[in-house]
């Protein structure tokens, strides 16, 4: 991957020149021990720096109302997603989407497909993977909160949440997508709607449901 900072023998190959020479005398050997007793503080202070700053935007999401944790989807997650969405067109969207598997396989399938995360390494490091597996230009990811964004333009909609929003979450839906767009709700279903297909077992299960299916169980008397 190219960067700013050069490639890495050119990185290695300065670091092997700038070696440090053994000290011919007492003064020398001293001035290193000194400045060895500024480094290593110095080091340590900039990892815990470090590990903060890497952290916070895990650990700030468990502190909300209603939070969406990151677990990586499973491999055959990926792939029951991907058989509730064949023969499916139209743009998808994937409501925290973690690391971006599930966009990244979308995208491989052909969908133009968009991801929302609100952690900022998350999202960083899914465009790094859309960009190594080739499809950065189907694959998108952007920090926002769900809450604050608008579904109305996709057709196909994944969502990995947790029990306390999924109502919420329901009602939302419901008042945005399409007659035509479907939802596809893993790990965990919603609790008002009935589905239309469920494939899989235990925490690999996918509910799938058909806007117009749910749209059509309410006009029912």
């Amino acid at each position: 991957m190219e960067g700013g900072g050069g490639t890495l023998p050119e990185i290695l190959k300065e670091e092997s020149q700038s070696e440090y020479v053994l000290p011919t005398s007492l003064e020398a050997s001293g001035l290193k021990k000194s400045s060895w007793g500024f480094l290593l503080p110095g080091i340590a202070g900039g990892t815990l720096v470090a590990v903060y700053a890497v952290a916070t935007p895990f650990i700030t999401p468990a502190l909300r109302k209603i939070c969406l944790p990151f677990v990586p989807a499973t491999t055959k997650q990926i792939e029951n997603v991907l058989k509730m969405l064949q023969s499916r067109r139209g743009p998808l969207v994937d409501i925290g989407s973690g690391d971006g598997r599930i966009v990244i396989a979308a995208a491989k399938e052909g969908f133009t497909a968009v991801g929302y995360e609100l952690n900022p390494w998350l999202v960083w490091y899914s465009r790094y993977r859309a960009w190594r597996e080739g499809v950065q230009h189907l694959a998108k990811f952007y920090i926002s909160d769900l809450w604050k964004v608008t579904f109305s333009q996709y057709s196909n909609v994944v969502i990995f949440g947790v029990p306390q929003m999924m109502p919420q979450l329901e009602k939302k839906l419901e008042l945005e997508l399409e007659g035509d767009a479907r939802v596809i709700a893993c790990r965990f279903p919603f609790p008002h709607w009935t589905p239309d297909q469920v494939t899989g077992e235990g925490i690999d299960t996918v509910w799938t449901y058909d806007m117009s299916t749910v749209r059509g169980s309410e006009k029912r008397p």
